[in-house]
């Protein structure tokens, strides 16, 4: 069939756990955009209201004549008991405050207790509920259950209890609505299934299966418009004072109940029917692992070829393929980060060069991390030895790259660059991709790594340059993708040094030792930003020069401190 993909009046809605929560927020927000039919379900049922409890609306006035009405039944009531009458009591009211918001607005809803991971039961019920409505034509999936604890703690309960309602429950809707009628595949997901959280391991799990799903029933239903919505934390009953506080400590903005549920009704437009997956909220900063005081080791094995990695082939000296030294030294920060989540890293030590990797007839079959942990401190840094190393076929070791990596718990605010001087001067009126691949004294980059826009200014000390590195695709970053640490931005950075040297001294360098490295911010993509290159000395064999990253009114992105680069040949630069 072809779908019209516009919610129209005879659009018809199966939402699971839509009668209550976030779910029926954005269900009635739906409804008033286009007023249609919904069939909510939920595992909870609609009870009478007892006559004691009408029109008593605070909860401890309703908890009261809860405990008063058991008293003169002659039971003994217990907080437990309270508690679950006074919750069939308001999921009920809550119930039916959905379904008549969805009819206040012209549209039609009924509700089904049910629970979705009985198939049977489900399939019956929709069957009845849907020849008094018409065919379904959408499924927005809003079921999920919570039990949060760390891994260790883990139940085969806990993990089946939370699988289940979204993955099985999802299955489960799909066997009992034929794909092929849908128009609309709606799946609430979350962020925790795109960015990972602590505590919440199945979750997670579960969030990604549906993510996947998406994009799987989106391949084989075209026709269909197909998404799942990656949800931050929203503000509402389930985000108390404290929980806010804690999610500004992390730097988590939370949705707003009235903008997450327009946001909905947005992600339904047809304009929208080809994004499988979004993500609404903000990124998951977990809060530092704790720390055992044992320092431990770790071996990380790696193949690298240049088909999993095209921006190799702009990255070519004297016709061969090179790993850039930031890539090598991204590797080495985002396994450190990854061994702790939680912890960021803050800076690089005595990163060096030992032997660069080429791909040629000399490439390794595989590379070795080896990272030591040197010293750390729970919830404030770690500190590691990291080194990349190779065998030959003669079981010879070769060490491609080391450094000292620290991560934080806490990284420090930016500071202000102090020697800011963004003044243009006109001496060197070179821009773009002049500078590139344009004779032996230009620089060899391809486009991946062209991105030094212009040179603002430039003195026998100094020089400052404008980039902007527009983000290549995830295909073409390969094995080494930007994170939290770009290593294509801070390639770019250490360019700035070849255009100073290539302008007084008609000489090229690569880069040798990168002596000390940090980072406060991430760099930007896709916008402007400052490299600020103070050379520090210079002989006839190499130069040693400072790189400050920073934003155009100065505030500092990252640094590299005591940098050292080899004076080198042109003609062995040169593409042969």
């Amino acid at each position: 069939m072809t779908a019209t993909l516009q919610v129209s009046p005879s659009s018809v809605f199966v939402v699971s756990g839509g009668a209550k929560g976030i779910t029926a927020q954005c269900t009635i927000k739906l409804a008033q955009n286009q007023p249609c039919k919904f069939i909510l379900l939920g595992r909870s049922k609609i009870t009478e209201e007892p006559d004691y409890a009408r029109n008593c609306l605070e909860e401890p006035a309703l908890k009261k004549r809860i405990m008063e009405n058991l008293l003169s039944q002659g039971e003994k009531p217990t907080p437990m008991m309270v508690q679950k009458i006074f919750n069939q009591i308001t999921s009920s009211r809550e119930i039916k405050k959905t379904l008549a918001a969805i009819e206040a607005t012209g549209g039609k809803a009924e509700y089904i207790s049910v629970d979705v991971t009985d198939t049977v039961a489900l399939q019956e019920k929709l069957n009845t509920v849907a020849q008094k409505f018409g065919q379904i034509t959408g499924i927005i999936h809003g079921a999920g259950n919570l039990a949060d604890k760390l891994i260790e703690k883990k139940t085969s309960e806990d993990f089946e209890k939370v699988y289940t309602a979204k993955v099985q429950g999802l299955q489960n809707l799909l066997n009992c609505i034929h794909p092929e009628q849908l128009q609309h595949l709606v799946l609430f997901s979350s962020v925790t299934g795109f960015y990972g959280n602590i505590g919440q391991s199945d979750y997670a799990i579960a969030n990604e299966i549906l993510n996947k799903s998406a994009h799987q029933f989106k391949k084989h239903y075209p026709q269909t418009h197909v998404v799942a919505i990656n949800w931050g934390g929203w503000d509402s009953g389930m985000v108390t004072p404290q929980l806010k506080k804690a999610f500004a400590e992390r730097g988590i903005d939370i949705i707003p109940v009235e903008i997450g549920t327009q946001m909905l009704v947005n992600e339904l437009h047809p304009a929208f029917q080809n994004q499988s997956q979004v993500v609404i909220g903000s990124p998951m900063n977990l809060p530092p692992t704790p720390l055992e005081s044992e320092l431990k080791s770790y071996r990380l094995r790696r193949r690298m070829t240049l088909a999993e990695n095209p921006f190799l082939y702009d990255h070519t000296i004297a016709g061969v393929q090179v790993l850039p030294a930031t890539c090598a030294m991204s590797w080495m920060i985002h396994a450190c980060e990854e061994i702790y989540p939680g912890y960021r890293y803050l800076n690089c030590k005595e990163f060096k060069v030992l032997k660069g990797i080429s791909f040629n007839s000399t490439l390794a079959d595989e590379f070795i991390l080896e990272i030591q942990e040197l010293s750390k401190a729970d919830g404030e840094f770690i500190e590691f030895q990291t080194k990349i190393l190779s065998k030959n076929a003669q079981g010879k070791t070769h060490f491609h790259f080391s450094a000292i990596i620290k991560v934080v718990g806490k990284v420090p605010e930016a500071p202000i660059y102090q020697g800011l001087n963004l003044t243009e001067d006109n001496i060197i009126t070179t821009i773009g991709k002049g500078f590139y691949q344009n004779g032996d004294s230009s620089l060899f980059h391809g486009p991946a790594f062209q991105e030094i826009t212009r040179v603002l200014n430039v003195n026998p000390d100094k020089i400052t340059v404008e980039c902007c590195w527009q983000e290549i695709s995830a295909q073409a970053q390969g094995q080494f993708p930007v994170k939290t640490h770009n290593p294509y931005t801070t390639d770019i950075s250490t360019q700035s040094l070849w255009i100073w040297l290539n302008h007084f001294h008609q000489e090229v360098c690569l880069p040798g030792q990168l002596t000390y490295s940090e980072q406060f911010l991430a760099v930007p993509c896709n916008s402007p930003f400052y490299v600020s290159c103070e050379v520090e000395n210079k002989t006839d064999t190499g130069v040693t020069a400072n790189f400050i990253l920073h934003s155009r009114e100065g505030k500092i992105y990252s640094q590299i401190l005591g940098a050292k680069a080899v004076i080198w040949p042109m003609k062995m630069l040169s593409k042969k």
